[in-house]
């Protein structure tokens, strides 16, 4: 598998300022779930979208789906989310 480097793709941690704070993965932007439409001219449309959370699955999964429907076809989420990133690293 080819590894994409780090230009090619943007970490955005969709949980609120305190538990981003707490704890998150290095390079991840913090954008709660709730302002990604307000931020989302801000994004790159030509890079890989990866949204996250604590365990994710949850508001990480609703973020990419949100994103696609914004016109983000590259938006995904990371199963197992921020707490399993750092678990595996």
């Amino acid at each position: 598998m080819e590894q994409s480097s780090p230009d090619q793709f943007t970490i955005i941690d969709v949980r609120n300022p305190e538990e981003y704070e707490e704890k998150h993965i290095p390079a991840a932007v913090n954008i709660p779930l709730k302002e990604l439409e307000n931020y989302s001219i801000q994004i790159s449309k030509n890079v890989i979208i990866i949204t996250v959370c604590g365990k994710g699955g949850g508001r990480s999964a609703e973020g990419a789906k949100y994103l696609n429907q914004l016109g983000f076809s590259n938006a995904k989420f990371l199963c197992g989310g921020t707490f399993s990133w750092f678990e595996n690293s």
